[in-house]
């Protein structure tokens, strides 16, 4: 798992790239920590490489959202594929998060 925050037009971008299964998303924890509060900079989540995502990435997007609003940051998903979507249709965050 591949994971980086590039800073750019005002904004944090985070690459996302692999599979965020339960032992890669500790290591993605860390390197996300940052976007809990984004400061008011609006956030992108490119997902374009995202092959798959567990439980534990999902609580950890979850947390960027929650900790960006706190801020007045706009959080989006970018690039997410149809498989990664269907597991945000089952739990329900379909409806939370911004999707582009």
């Amino acid at each position: 798992m591949d994971t980086r925050i590039e800073e750019t037009e005002g904004r944090y971008v985070a690459i996302l790239e692999g599979e965020m299964d339960t032992a890669a998303a500790v290591e993605a924890e860390e390197v996300l920590k940052p976007l809990y509060e984004a400061g008011g900079k609006d956030v992108v989540i490119d997902c374009t490489g995202l092959e798959y995502i567990a439980s534990s990435g999902l609580r950890i997007l979850l947390s960027i959202l929650k900790g960006a609003k706190t801020s007045g940051s706009r959080v989006v998903l970018r690039g997410v594929n149809d498989d990664i979507k269907n597991v945000f249709k089952l739990t329900g965050f379909i409806s939370i998060f911004e999707f582009e």
